[in-house]
């Protein structure tokens, strides 16, 4: 029986099938009705364990309906985190950036890891050769930046990232992209020159578009949190 695993963010939820380490097709939703969603990819088959990561804290009653559709249901949110504390990471981490660094260390064993999620937030994470995590830093997303210089200014339009960014910018609009993307981009050459020789790990929905800017060697995993949720997930059934 396959399991389900599911990684609720700050501003979309994404779950996957998956057997053991193997992530079946990837689902994406944005809306509120967060839980008819989840419920409705049970439709067909009932998981043997569901596995919820969420950055919020789960409610009563939608863990009530989730338990209803799974053998076993596994809540990775603030209220529990006893799987932080199983796998040496810090409790004030959310666990889709826990997921990432499991991830990593399983795909980069031996190795020192930097792993920078691009999403809503910026997250930038650390881990030794041994897999020991070393801290990180959250800063503001790309598209985050954007809105934010929109909203708090009265003059700077809401761009989109542009395919074509100069280091700086000769317009008003190229002045706000150059600003943000290379902002960005040099924000994340600091971070990666404080560890030379770590593994490079980007993730998250603009990993591609920051990976190709780079200089440095960069591996990009795309469903890194879900593969460290699956990780979780396999790891639950074999110590049941």
């Amino acid at each position: 029986m396959a399991n389900l695993i599911i990684d609720i963010g700050n501003t979309a939820v994404k779950a996957s099938w998956s057997e053991g380490m193997t992530l079946g097709k990837t689902f994406r939703y944005q809306g509120e009705k967060v839980r008819s969603f989840i419920i409705s990819l049970t439709e067909k088959e009932k998981p043997e364990i569901m596995v919820i990561s969420s950055v919020y804290e789960i409610s009563g009653p939608d863990e009530a309906a989730f338990r209803k559709e799974c053998d076993k249901l596994l809540l990775l949110d603030s209220a529990h985190t006893d799987i932080l504390k199983e796998n040496m990471l810090p409790e004030y981490l959310t666990y889709d950036r826990a997921a990432s660094i499991m991830a990593a260390r399983y795909l980069f064993r031996g190795k020192g890891c930097t792993v920078v999620d691009f999403g809503t937030t910026l997250t930038i994470d650390f881990t030794d050769e041994e897999g020991r995590y070393s801290g990180g830093n959250v800063s503001l997303g790309c598209r985050t930046r954007f809105k934010a210089l929109n909203r708090y200014s009265r003059a700077l339009p809401l761009i989109d990232s542009p395919e074509e960014v100069p280091v700086t910018g000769d317009t008003f609009t190229t002045s706000v992209a150059s600003g943000v993307i290379s902002g960005i981009m040099f924000e994340i050459d600091g971070y990666i020159g404080l560890h030379p020789d770590n593994i490079v790990v980007f993730t998250g929905g603009d990993a591609n578009y920051f990976a190709k800017r780079m200089k440095n060697s960069i591996f990009v995993v795309s469903n890194l949190v879900l593969m460290g949720l699956a990780i979780i997930a396999d790891r639950y059934v074999k110590k049941d």
